[in-house]
């Protein structure tokens, strides 16, 4: 039997089991993958690691419950280049990842362009690196360091921006084979968990930055709620994400429905039908109108944009075609046909 004490310290010392350290790690062996007996080699799990409290309680929970699983473990550092010491704080991540008993432990330096913003950016760098370390090393899963503060701020942001239910519905827990163990957990769980493990955790002076939008609401809105409303708010925040994601589950499911019976082929686009959009609930029929478009053409709708589209069946007096990012969208009959080109023909339908 393996021992339940860890053995996740650096030093080699055996830190006593404490309630941080046992949060995250059941977190963690909740969220890894089954390992078949049937393959010769053990499925391999990649840690996203940035040195701070939370991939690195993360880090260590994995190198902890991975071989318990049947599981072999590594760590992918991305070094965005960011600061002049980001060379010395990847090396210094890496170096715990290999004493935590992670293996392979690889660093990847990225270029951040700037482009969509210095978030955004880094964001797309992140992930672009990520996915391409996960490829050479046949990872099957890449784990995340966000927590449940980290949940509540995204969901916090998203009502803000007024960016709608798929946006408050924050992040989700798996997502392709990227998984986020950790949003159950409060962050000051992962700091603790980390002291008690004799961790060091590296603190970015951009989580204090209040340049960002996500440090703002982190240092001086989501204190100011709780502190006005009571304890709970970031709890009650995630719960409404919880929420919202299970209704955008259920949205899904009756578009992957309907979509097939209401959409006919047209020239250079696609056409819907009026009746099939008039006969739902505006709530589908906008989803089912942003859905055809950003199929069939990668263009996210706006709600104006969306409702501009949806006058086209609910309030038809005749008017011309609406312009879209990179289409049109017009009433033709009983079809509403985006396009490309203005065309409205519709093309036979092969069912």
């Amino acid at each position: 039997m393996p021992s339940d004490q860890p053995t996740d310290a650096p030093s080699g010392r055996r830190p006593r089991l404490t309630p941080p350290i046992a949060d995250v790690r059941r977190a963690v062996r909740a969220a890894l993958p089954d390992a078949p007996g049937s393959v010769a080699a053990a499925p391999f799990v990649l840690v996203a690691l940035s040195g701070g409290a939370d991939s690195l309680a993360l880090a260590a929970a994995t190198a902890f419950e991975a071989p318990r699983a049947g599981l072999r473990a590594g760590a992918v550092i991305v070094d965005h280049g960011l600061q002049a010491a980001s060379a010395e704080v990847a090396a210094a991540a890496a170096a715990t990842a290999r004493e935590l008993g992670l293996e392979p432990v690889v660093v990847r330096r990225v270029e951040v362009s700037g482009e969509g913003g210095p978030e955004a950016s880094a964001r797309s760098a992140r992930y672009s690196a990520l996915d391409a370390v996960a490829d050479e090393t046949g990872a099957t899963m890449i784990l995340l360091g966000h927590t449940l503060d980290d949940q509540a701020e995204t969901v916090l942001l998203g009502l803000a921006r007024g960016s709608g239910a798929a946006s408050l519905a924050g992040m989700p827990a798996r997502s392709g084979r990227y998984a986020r163990p950790l949003l159950g957990i409060r962050r000051a769980t992962t700091r603790q968990a980390c002291l008690d493990a004799a961790l060091t955790p590296w603190d970015d002076p951009h989580n204090a930055d209040h340049g960002y939008a996500r440090v703002r609401v982190r240092e001086r809105v989501l204190p100011v709620l709780e502190a006005e409303l009571g304890p709970g708010i970031a709890e009650a925040l995630v719960r409404t994400a919880e929420q919202l994601r299970e209704d955008e589950a259920a949205f899904d499911q009756q578009i992957d429905e309907l979509i097939e019976e209401i959409c006919e082929p047209a020239e250079a686009g696609i056409a819907v039908s009026v009746a099939a959009l008039a006969a739902n609930p505006a709530a589908l029929r906008q989803r089912l109108i942003r859905h055809v478009v950003a199929a069939e053409f990668g263009v996210s709708l706006t709600r104006t944009q969306t409702l501009e589209v949806a006058r086209l069946v609910t309030r038809w007096h005749g008017q011309g075609p609406i312009d879209l990012p990179g289409l049109q969208a017009t009433r033709a009959g009983t079809r509403v046909v985006f396009s490309t080109t203005g065309s409205t023909e519709v093309l036979p339908h092969d069912h």
